[in-house]
């Protein structure tokens, strides 16, 4: 423990020390003046009230999602002894998101861009970010924070693979390291300018930069960790999953509505897109289930919320109604068979299906938003059956390149760690559980 503070005061220091050599050697440059005809003719952006109140609602909503939504959706579904730890790696991924997307994260991921793989450090720790700069319609700071709360709780669904066997250190470490080495260069690929972006890539609210990178991190990580001793899920509590995941399915109105970053119609379309997919896929893995083993459970019908919540994230803001009920159906479907068929038969120890539900329904949602793209819904997107099959390849590139990197760097940053610290707990921790040997404390005293 001590090393990993250590580890951690020498990574602030010498951030801190960068910051101010690049702000003490370099001042942003000024714009030229542009001749009066020019500046007429560009009207000057101006703060509008209404969509600054709307997505600070959101931003809210979505640190909703992590802390209390995750946490008690997955500490519910972990076993007794562990529901304090796995609650505990959604927290710590939030705060250490909190003070890491401030000091260098937004910055890097949205200011500036250096052959289109990653920003600039200009504006560390909020450098250069008045009272009254703006992204668009809003405060600029209230965007940093919007997106910082994506940082934060797609490095916490990560922890859903990992639970009841991962040291909390090593977790802690990772966490750093993943954030800084894989979700800033990639939401900034997507964006903050980046290849991807250039390249026409669709992602509406984090398709490729939020699920599609926490389920390949989350496949990658648990072949590297191993498989626990017991392997059943077996939830402690199933209220507490079903309190948590309609809570998600609460925060994910601001997720995805308000990632128009405005109080529109564009909105309100990604608002009722969201409920609709949810929805449709929540009924299919119900009927489904139905079907095959002759009852319908809770844990089903949360299940096929989260896939549909999931798969209509990139496309929230390009299709219509109806592709929204097709984007959720089949999510719901193949997301059933890659938990209850797939999983088993590849014999790999995700959990909590981190990968079978958010990798895949991530995968689902990213590819088909080049297919059901409107431009009637939004002009930037437009899909394969609206004329444009190119749409199609840039997608299907875009979710190569996401699965390619993360699988690469996730293996790497555990090889990192590896160096410094063990990442397992011991078999005799595993079977006492990791609220005791971890936090030395139990969920229920009872």
């Amino acid at each position: 423990m001590k090393r990993l503070i250590t580890i951690f005061l020498l990574i602030l220091m010498a951030l801190v020390l960068s910051t101010n050599i690049i702000f003490a050697e370099s001042e942003t440059p000024q714009p030229q003046a542009q001749p009066e005809a020019v500046q007429a003719v560009q009207p000057q952006p101006k703060l509008d009230t209404g969509d600054t109140a709307w997505m600070i609602v959101a931003t809210a909503f979505v640190m909703l999602m992590t802390v209390p939504g995750l946490a008690l959706f997955y500490g519910g579904l972990a076993k007794r002894k562990d529901v304090l730890n796995t609650i505990a790696m959604s927290f710590v991924a939030y705060c250490l998101a909190s003070f890491l997307w401030i000091a260098y994260g937004y910055s890097l991921a949205f200011s500036g861009d250096i052959a289109g793989i990653i920003g600039q450090l200009n504006k560390a720790f909020l450098s250069g970010v008045k009272i009254d700069s703006l992204q668009g319609t809003i405060p600029e700071v209230l965007f940093s924070i919007f997106q910082l709360t994506f940082a934060a709780i797609t490095v916490a669904l990560i922890s859903g693979a990992y639970i009841e066997r991962m040291k909390f250190s090593a977790w802690v470490l990772f966490t750093i390291l993943w954030l800084s080495l894989v979700y800033v260069p990639v939401a900034h690929w997507v964006w903050g300018g980046g290849f991807l972006a250039k390249m026409g890539a669709l992602d509406f609210a984090g398709g490729t930069v939020v699920h599609i990178n926490a389920g390949i991190a989350a496949l990658v990580g648990v072949f590297i960790l191993g498989k626990r001793k017991n392997t059943l899920l077996v939830p402690n509590n199933l209220t507490l999953v079903a309190i948590g995941a309609a809570l998600l399915w609460f925060g994910w109105f601001g997720f995805n509505a308000g990632s128009a970053a405005a109080s529109n119609g564009l909105a309100a379309q990604a608002f009722i897109n969201t409920n609709t997919a949810t929805a449709v896929a929540a009924l299919a893995w119900m009927f489904i289930e139905w079907a095959v083993t002759k009852k319908p459970t809770v844990l089903g019908l949360a299940s096929g919320m989260i896939a549909g919540l999931v798969a209509i994230t990139p496309a929230a803001g390009f299709v219509n109604i109806i592709g929204s009920v097709i984007i959720g159906a089949i999510a719901g479907f193949l997301c059933y068979f890659s938990v209850t068929a797939m999983k088993p038969k590849l014999g790999y120890d995700d959990a909590l299906d981190v990968f079978g539900i958010h990798g895949v329904a991530g995968i689902i949602g990213a590819i088909l938003t080049g297919v059901f793209a409107d431009p009637a819904i939004n002009e930037s997107g437009k899909g394969l059956l609206y004329g444009n099959p190119e749409q199609l390849w840039t997608q299907t590139i875009a979710v190569l390149v996401t699965i390619v990197y993360t699988a690469i760097m996730t293996a790497l940053i555990f090889l990192v760690i590896r160096i410094f610290m063990k990442i397992r707990v011991t078999e005799e921790e595993e079977i006492i559980g990791l609220d005791s040997s971890q936090h030395s404390e139990r969920a229920y005293n009872l």
